[in-house]
């Protein structure tokens, strides 16, 4: 009488190992309930990842960021009152250079229009421990509206992308690139590469007054494949279902701030998909699966058409693939039911 027991017991016992070890191994989108503008550094062994709160400035720490709900995090900076940067805080992102932690972020004193980049640092090798400091004000020679700042490497110089205005009034946003003579200093001023040209740039809604510019390129991230050079954006109004993602491509060799070696592609490359329940996908930044030989995005959507720029965007990940001529391939925002694996 006792055989159909333990046998009952040992198939308990494997359906739930087996089931413990696929939600090891897999995923389903959102990583997050809520979460603008996902960034992720990894080092050492961990993912350092943040995104945009608003007022103040997190970190996250995980070995895997599918089970980024469970990962331990820690507030590193709460701006002060009533400071050029006290409110506003968008699309952070942490980097680890020569040897020091770095966190880039945009904040204004509540007024859009006085938006600029500026920069934390921390010198501690665990971006958990030691102090973060307030660095100031990172800004081109012009010294003009200013989001979205990506720091990346090309040939041993220090660069930075990000989007901004011509002028001082908000009519469209560009993306513009500088040399940086440090992490916390741009050398000279910014070059355009890019102004919203396409129609898949200019979605937005000229008839509310506190939406006046349609036309957007925000949220540059550089991506690098074999040698090749590439910016991924984000294009159109953010509190569109049309914000998506476009291409820039470098044609030449060093001169990055030679603004007629970039060329732009004529069609998004990821895109709403609302047969995916998929809306509104952008801002998305670049990073690699533990080993080193996946390529993967991190970006927020949301779940329903007319959700906005609010609470409801949600970070997602999902596998970068590459063609045979060498370009990004995404495919489609895939549906939240999807089970993907984890990247190895």
């Amino acid at each position: 009488m006792g055989t159909p027991k333990i046998t009952y017991i040992l198939l308990f016992f494997l359906l739930f190992t087996i089931s413990v070890f696929s939600q090891d191994k897999t995923f389903t989108n959102p990583i997050l309930p809520s979460g603008a503008d996902p960034y992720s550094t990894y080092y050492n062994g961990y993912y350092y990842y943040t995104n945009t709160l608003q007022n103040r400035l997190v970190l996250w720490k995980t070995k895997n960021l599918a089970v980024l709900d469970k990962a331990e995090s820690v507030t590193v900076w709460t701006p002060p009152e009533g400071r050029d940067y006290s409110k506003d805080i968008w699309a952070p992102e942490v980097h680890f250079i020569n040897n020091n932690w770095y966190i880039y972020f945009a904040a204004d004193d509540g007024d859009n229009k006085t938006h600029r980049m500026y920069a934390l640092q921390n010198t501690s090798k665990d971006p958990f421990k030691g102090k973060w400091e307030f660095k100031g004000k990172i800004a081109a020679k012009t010294d003009k509206w200013a989001i979205d700042g990506n720091v990346f490497f090309h040939k041993g110089q220090l660069y930075m992308i990000w989007s901004g205005w011509e002028g001082d009034t908000n009519g469209q946003q560009d993306i513009y690139i500088a040399k940086m003579k440090n992490p916390l200093e741009i050398d000279g001023d910014r070059v355009r590469i890019s102004s919203p040209t396409f129609d898949w740039e200019k979605h937005g809604d000229l008839d509310d007054p506190d939406l006046p510019h349609v036309n957007v390129n925000e949220g540059p991230q550089f991506l690098e494949h074999k040698g090749r050079i590439f910016i991924v954006f984000s294009a159109s109004g953010c509190w569109t279902d049309n914000y998506s993602l476009g291409l820039l491509s470098f044609n030449g060799s060093d001169d990055l701030l030679d603004a007629s070696l970039w060329t732009k592609s004529e069609e998004p490359i990821f895109t709403q998909a609302p047969q995916n329940g998929v809306y509104a996908p952008g801002h998305n930044s670049f990073f690699k699966s533990p080993d080193g030989k996946q390529d993967w995005i991190l970006y927020h959507a949301n779940s329903k058409p007319g959700q906005g720029c609010g609470r409801f965007r949600s970070p997602r990940m999902q596998r970068l693939y590459w063609d045979t001529s060498g370009m990004p391939y995404l495919g489609p925002p895939l549906p939240e039911n999807v089970i993907l694996e984890i990247p190895s």
